[in-house]
């Protein structure tokens, strides 16, 4: 009897064991699927890590346009890898909030490959713009450099951008690095060639790695013994864009993925009379720059750019400026409204790579003698405070520490301070435009002359006389009349309305008391 029992206890552990197989490997029925593509969850993550040797996952926010994009190209993949080890899967991180939080589903890259249930080490996957993108990349990623080899003949007359490496070994470690970059970027076409045909074309003497389209050399790039993936991605990602690129709804994420993180900004308007001239010169300074910053156009004139604006702070009339940032710190740096000549555009960039730009903030720190001088030095923290002094006339310079134009200023502003050195009323200061921000229109470019008078209204006039001390002077004098007859109104009208508020207090207390 008691062997029976055993027995009976063994089989029934036998079945449960059977029936757990059975529904740990029952089609997908456990995984909710839309498309052929899974909609994973914490539950059930890991026994579809277990489940699929590949399993290419995007964690993906709702209603935006990467994530249509991403998963209008994971439906159309899913159906061309079915029957393949690879199965593609989505998780919404607006929901699966612990899930996303234990894999860091928030941090980029956004599309992971999970290898054999591994989901401590996935691999990245680059940002797919099409579904051509993943079966693209899961093919280079599985095979080798010599799956690169191709005829070139057949891509002559295409219109898109054909990476093209020469090369007289393809045994050479170079193959490998140019297959890694390969695989890095999906999205571009790629090919080895050991053509002579190739060579006397292109004047070939080493190995070399090609850009071409229509089968004109658009640059040409020499491996090195020290060339890494790194460094050849971020060549082709450079050269496959124009030296500027406009910001707009098919650009943006690929702008945003360039491995180029400094950034310069035109905000410009593309109707305006200068626009040609601004731009032509943006285009100089993008040449120069190449490789180590990348040059975007902005139209503030576009609707559609309005969110970009308000990132960055800028108000249309405000145009043309130049923000500087860089996509790991965020930090920005900003060239406003200036004579934006090629030199200048270049002298900003190379003080931003130096490390001598100011970045650009809503107010540098109060300097703790910033009044101790006879040229006051302002900042955004202070500016209104100390301008808006219904007691002081306040003449300020606006200037730019880039600009030649400002710099040449200092000397003159220097003088005006010691002309009115003796004047307890009068204060002239300066404030760097670049590093703080303005909340007020200078109607013009920078350098900017603004004066403030000594009144309880707000008010500014800008002075567009010439460059003259006796000039200045005799403007500073000339407004601080005006003001004193627009002062002498103010303090009549403010002196009415304070009788009449004691006579309404008064008359109030006199009601109250009756009432009482």
């Amino acid at each position: 009897m008691r062997n029976l029992l055993i027995l009976c206890g063994v089989a029934f552990c036998l079945c449960a064991l059977v029936a757990d197989t059975q529904s740990e490997h029952q089609g997908d029925t456990t995984f909710p699927e839309e498309d052929g593509v899974l909609q994973l969850k914490k539950e059930h993550f890991r026994k579809a890590l277990r489940k699929y040797k590949q399993l290419l996952v995007h964690f993906y926010t709702p209603f935006t346009k990467e994530a249509h994009r991403v998963s209008a190209a994971f439906k159309d993949a899913a159906e061309a890898l079915k029957g393949s080890e690879v199965k593609l899967g989505l998780v919404d991180v607006s929901q699966e909030k612990d899930l996303v939080k234990e894999l860091d589903g928030t941090s980029h890259p956004m599309v992971r490959l999970y290898i054999y249930g591994d989901i401590d080490n996935p691999v990245p996957c680059p940002d797919p713009q099409s579904s051509a993108s993943i079966l693209t990349w899961l093919k280079r990623r599985a095979g080798s450099a010599a799956d690169l080899i191709a005829d070139l003949s057949q891509f002559e007359a295409s219109e898109e951008l054909m990476v093209v490496g020469f090369f007289q070994e393809l045994t050479h470690e170079y193959v490998q690095v140019f297959h890694a970059a390969a695989v890095d970027l999906p999205d571009i076409s790629f090919a080895l060639t050991q053509n002579e045909e190739v060579s006397r074309k292109y004047s070939l003497t080493q190995d070399v790695v090609l850009l071409l389209k229509k089968s004109e050399l658009i640059k040409a790039y020499r491996m090195t013994p020290q060339t890494s993936k790194e460094e050849l991605v971020l060549f082709i990602s450079v050269y496959k864009m124009d030296p500027v690129t406009e910001y707009d709804g098919q650009t943006a994420s690929q702008i945003l993925s360039s491995p180029v993180l400094n950034h310069a900004l035109l905000f410009v308007n593309k109707s305006s009379a200068d626009f040609e001239e601004i731009s032509s010169a943006f285009s100089i300074a993008a040449e120069e720059f190449r490789m180590k910053i990348l040059f975007v156009l902005v139209n503030v004139a576009e609707s559609r750019n309005g969110r970009l604006m308000e990132y960055f702070r800028v108000r249309d009339f405000e145009a043309p400026l130049i923000r500087l940032v860089n996509l790991t710190d965020h930090v920005t740096y900003h060239l406003p409204s200036d004579t934006l000549t090629a030199e200048v555009i270049q002298e900003f960039c190379q003080s931003y790579l130096d490390g001598t730009a100011k970045p650009k903030m809503q107010s540098e720190p109060i300097p703790e003698d910033w009044d101790q001088k006879p040229v006051k030095e302002l900042v955004g923290m202070n500016l209104e405070k100390v301008a808006f002094n219904p007691d002081k006339t306040v003449f300020v310079l606006f200037y730019l520490p880039y600009s030649k134009a400002s710099r040449t200023l200092f000397p003159l502003w220097e003088e005006l301070a010691e002309a009115f050195r003796e004047r307890e009323d009068v204060v002239i200061a300066r404030i760097d435009a670049s590093a703080n921000d303005i909340n007020m229109s200078t109607q013009g470019a920078y350098p900017a002359f603004c004066l403030f008078p000594a009144l309880y209204t707000e008010r500014m006039v800008v002075y567009r006389g010439k460059g003259k001390l006796k000039d200045l002077v005799r403007f500073v004098d000339k407004e601080m009349e005006k003001a004193k007859k627009y002062r002498e109104k103010e303090d009549e009208e403010r002196r009415k309305f304070k009788e009449a508020k004691e006579e309404e207090d008064t008359t109030k207390g006199r009601e109250t008391k009756e009432e009482l």
